[in-house]
């Protein structure tokens, strides 16, 4: 896997050090705007990077959500999935197919609340579900 400067930059801008493992997992997280998973990472790197484990893996993605260089999200009641999008926007699953997406929002005060009265805010996440174009066709159908 060729490693890009963008992730050199992500990772140095948040405080990480880059090792070959964490530049590798965030130039994949970078490209692959899908949200993977840990499991999906490490299988798609694995074949690139015969050393690495699924631990690395995952102790690699804690530490970049640690650090806000990642986002990850709890919208799959299964799976934790990873976003290399920080930027404020919300996210769209299928209940069907599992298909997941970024939806963009603007920057409002519901996603961008820091108190609630005594209450300190230090995470927001807006999630839809419902059925992509395609699941919606096909449960016309039925």
């Amino acid at each position: 896997m060729k490693i890009n400067n963008e992730a050199i930059e992500r990772l140095n801008s948040f405080g990480v050090k880059p090792s070959m493992q964490r530049l590798a997992v965030m130039t994949y997280l970078l490209k692959h705007r899908t949200h993977p998973t840990v499991e999906a990472i490490y299988l798609d790197l694995c074949s690139q990077i015969p050393t690495l484990s699924k631990t690395t893996v995952y102790n690699t993605v804690k530490l970049l959500v640690e650090q806000g260089a990642v986002a990850e999200l709890t919208i799959d009641d299964k799976n934790l999935r990873y976003d290399s999008d920080i930027s404020t926007h919300a996210h769209f699953k299928c209940c069907h197919c599992g298909y997941l997406c970024d939806i963009p929002v603007r920057k409002s005060t519901l996603l961008s609340v820091k108190k609630i009265g005594g209450l300190t805010v230090s995470e927001s996440q807006l999630y839809y579900k419902g059925y992509c174009e395609k699941c919606s066709k096909l449960m016309e159908k039925i």
